[in-house]
């Protein structure tokens, strides 16, 4: 029997070693690195890329366009363009008016600007206020659109015509205009380089009166010299 028992003992030896063995592999963490597998996906992507890309190229490229307004015709404003300044004149309230007018965008629109100062009198006291407005052709095709910004936060809209040497400013409103008040306009070319701008006002449900006259100069631009010309 001792054969028996060596045989027993060396069988039970082996099974503790192999168990040994198998759990310490698995107990490890097993490394796959799929090199062959990641390059077939690669190649399979790249090749979905270069497919796709060749039917892009095969397409016709789409093209858009929007048909563009026509451009407006300022050519009866065209001798407002450039500087002017002046002061109020007869009854008017003492002061200085400035003015001037250009074009922007491609001349698609004309920028106007303005500066008037009068002084303060019994009735009144001193005024000062700058506006800028942005003219545009009108919509249905006679005369122009002009909304003007001012220095007091007022924001108005014009209705712009022009009859001979006369341009008038018809008020519409506006975003945020004078509560309740009216303000147009009149602007009469009286010479080359001169014209007379009257004001008129009018007051929540009453009639126009006149604000101001002012006669205006065409600022003669300085000489360019040297390098300038």
């Amino acid at each position: 029997m001792a054969w028996w028992t060596t045989l027993r003992f060396f069988a039970l030896v082996k099974m503790k070693y192999w168990a040994s063995l198998l759990g310490t592999m698995a107990a490890r963490p097993t490394r796959f690195r799929p090199v062959w597998g990641s390059g077939i996906v690669t190649l399979v992507f790249l090749g979905a890329l270069c497919a796709g890309s060749a039917a892009e190229k095969q397409k016709p490229p789409i093209q858009y366009s929007i048909p563009l307004p026509p451009p407006p015709d300022f050519s009866e404003l065209g001798w407002l363009v450039g500087e002017w300044t002046g002061k109020t004149t007869g009854r008017s309230t003492p002061g200085d008016v400035h003015f001037s007018a250009g074009y922007d965008l491609g001349k698609r629109f004309m920028v106007l600007r303005g500066e008037v100062s009068l002084a303060a009198t019994k009735s009144t006291s001193e005024f000062k206020e700058s506006w800028m407005g942005v003219l545009s052709a009108s919509p249905e095709g006679s005369g122009y659109i002009l909304r003007t910004f001012s220095s007091t936060g007022f924001i108005a809209r014009y209705w712009v015509t022009v009859d001979g040497p006369e341009v008038r400013f018809i008020p519409e409103g506006g975003e945020k205009p004078p509560p309740g008040w009216l303000f147009r306009r009149l602007i009469q070319r009286t010479g080359t380089d001169e014209f007379t701008e009257t004001v008129e006002a009018a007051p929540p449900a009453k009639s126009f009166f006149d604000y101001y006259t002012a006669r205006l100069g065409r600022v003669s631009a300085p000489e360019k010299t040297g390098k300038e010309k």
